[in-house]
């Protein structure tokens, strides 16, 4: 049945009053915001530690950046054309081999009696040489009844989410076990600040949180810089941070992308910080080995937010890390190309889903495994 654009239409009208209203509030809110981000951005380390040290997660704790680098740092290259920026690029790039890992799912179909899933994970690894060519290529699992009988909590759809989630660590891991003691660079596609598993099993939350300790682990054995990176986040950990600093009562919600997009240029960055998140993790003690920035890669969205282990702060190699984000967004335009190459690698659509379905019908015939379809689903199929 089609979308009816003239209902739909009708009913945006009708909300257009309170969309204008919860527009209005934002901005008072960012108002406010900004007025305690003055006063936060000339505190000092001491300073801030003083304001929240009864507060055991005051969303992100401050680093020695507080006091030695300003809230926003400005980026000192600049160019006049983007063959200029690319240029850098190539020459920032030259040598380090660069690795993203990214994959997608097929959830098993409800209508059909044999359960099955599908995890594809797709990287990217790029030498940066003129001798060696990148690489490219996916790994596919196929999950089958069995699986799912012995998940924590027997549910197909997480399940597969889980599985392409470990697949994507895993594909990280073994680069940074192949790449130890080189010059290379390994992006994650998302955050190790996993609250999304909070409503969650403990123990299907658990596997989340022991993966990204075993990746964060990982990295500092290999000494392999690692950078989660996320492009439009809506965190809010330093926002908390400025507040329960500068001793505000009411805490306001929004996020830190939002309240520093005015401040940055296309390069800057924010201060250093460490995550500090109040949530409902079971084991989310690991989050202050989690150190986070943002990061200006376009010049008219909000900073992207970068993620990193601890170690690469306390070795000092950040700043070199964040420059190679920087050229890969150069050579990306405003997302990492690593990151963006593995997805369109990785990349599984409605039309794949469709196509999966019947090989798994074909191959069940021939192999005389029955299989049946729900009845719903038979006459879907015989409309379209």
């Amino acid at each position: 049945m089609p979308l009816y654009i003239d209902r739909v239409g009708s009913v945006l009208s009708e909300h257009t009053d309170a969309l204008k209203q919860i527009e209005a509030q934002t901005q008072r809110d960012l108002d406010a915001l900004r007025v305690s981000l003055e006063q936060f951005a000339d505190m000092d380390y001491a300073s801030v530690e003083e304001a929240i040290k009864a507060i055991a997660r005051p969303g992100a704790r401050p680093t020695q950046e507080q006091s030695t680098q300003p809230m926003i740092v400005p980026f000192q290259n600049g160019w006049q054309h983007h063959g200029a920026a690319r240029n850098w690029a190539m020459e920032q790039l030259r040598d380090v081999t660069t690795f993203a890992a990214d994959g997608s799912q097929i959830t098993p179909a409800r209508e059909m009696s044999i359960q099955v899933g599908l995890v594809q994970i797709g990287w990217f690894m790029n030498y940066h040489s003129h001798d060696i060519p990148y690489e490219k290529d996916v790994a596919v699992e196929l999950l089958t009844p069995r699986d799912f009988d012995v998940a924590v909590d027997r549910d197909t759809q997480r399940e597969v989410e889980w599985r392409r989630f470990n697949g994507e660590v895993s594909a990280i891991a073994r680069f940074m076990e192949s790449n130890s003691g080189k010059e290379a660079l390994a992006f994650f596609d998302g955050s190790f600040i996993v609250s999304f598993v909070s409503g969650m099993q403990p123990e299907r939350q658990q596997q989340y949180t022991d993966v990204i300790q075993y990746l964060l682990d990982k990295s500092e054995e290999t000494r392999v810089p690692l950078i989660g990176f996320i492009d439009n986040s809506f965190s809010s950990d330093v926002v908390t941070l400025i507040q329960h600093a500068v001793g505000r009562t009411q805490i306001i919600r929004n996020s830190d992308a939002l309240l520093l997009r005015p401040e940055m240029q296309w390069g800057d960055r924010s201060r250093v910080y460490f995550c500090s998140r109040d949530d409902d993790v079971v084991d989310n003690n690991y989050y202050e080995r989690v150190c986070i920035t943002y990061l200006k890669t376009t010049r008219d969205n909000a900073p992207a937010r970068l993620e990193f282990p601890r170690w690469m702060l306390d070795d000092d190699i950040y700043e070199w890390a964040l420059d190679v984000v920087r050229a890969e967004c150069v050579v990306g335009v405003g997302y990492p190309y690593p990151l963006e190459t593995a997805d369109a690698t990785a990349v599984l659509t409605m039309a794949d889903r469709e196509r999966f379905q019947r090989m798994f019908q074909q191959f069940a015939e021939r192999e005389e495994i029955p299989l049946r379809f729900s009845r719903k689903s038979m006459s879907k199929r015989g409309r379209r």
